[in-house]
């Protein structure tokens, strides 16, 4: 190969390659639910009142860093999933004709899934992170699924309006407790 035609060659693929003109945004993007001016309370009493909201919806805190304002905090529960009408797994059948005129009758023995819950069981992991900030509390939240083999069936983010407000209703009144003692 000719010199000349290999840089052509590399120059016309050094032009497929190029940056993003943004950068990745979470989809859907957070509700305006998820974030809130911060409590008057000190950051580290703050800080607590998420951690014992958060326990309290049935999240087990994951890690808890005082200089950032940040708390993350996990929970997963056993579901079934359904495939969307993707079967994966391929099912076997059919039929043979035969030549010369012949007709012939037979017994068909099949073997296929759809034994329940074994190919349908799931794990659904949600993460909460929970950022105090001087002026802001901010929120996100994720889901993930994983199949029963443990691969990733699914990924979203979860930050709604309906989550965001329970979760601030349960820190106001863990700092109202926190206040009263």
């Amino acid at each position: 190969m000719r010199a000349w035609i290999l840089v052509i060659v590399l120059m016309w693929l050094a032009g497929c390659q190029a940056t993003p003109s943004t950068l990745p945004q979470a989809e859907p993007l957070p509700a305006e639910a998820c974030h809130w001016p911060a409590p008057e309370a000190a950051r580290n009493v703050t800080l607590d009142a998420v951690a014992s909201a958060l326990e309290e919806e049935g999240f087990l805190i994951r890690h808890t860093d005082t200089g950032l304002g940040l708390v993350s905090a996990e929970r997963s529960q056993r579901t079934f999933y359904h495939y969307h009408g993707i079967d994966p797994w391929p099912r076997l059948g059919g039929f043979v004709l035969g030549g010369r005129g012949h007709v012939a009758s037979g017994v068909m023995l099949g073997i296929g899934t759809g034994i329940g819950p074994v190919t349908d069981e799931a794990t659904r992991v949600e993460r909460v992170s929970v950022m105090v900030g001087e002026q802001t509390l901010q929120v996100t939240r994720d889901l993930r699924l994983f199949g029963w083999r443990g691969d990733l069936v699914e990924s979203r983010t979860a930050s709604d309006a309906d989550f965001c407000q329970r979760l601030h209703t349960a820190i106001r009144l863990q700092l109202a407790g926190e206040v009263a003692r």
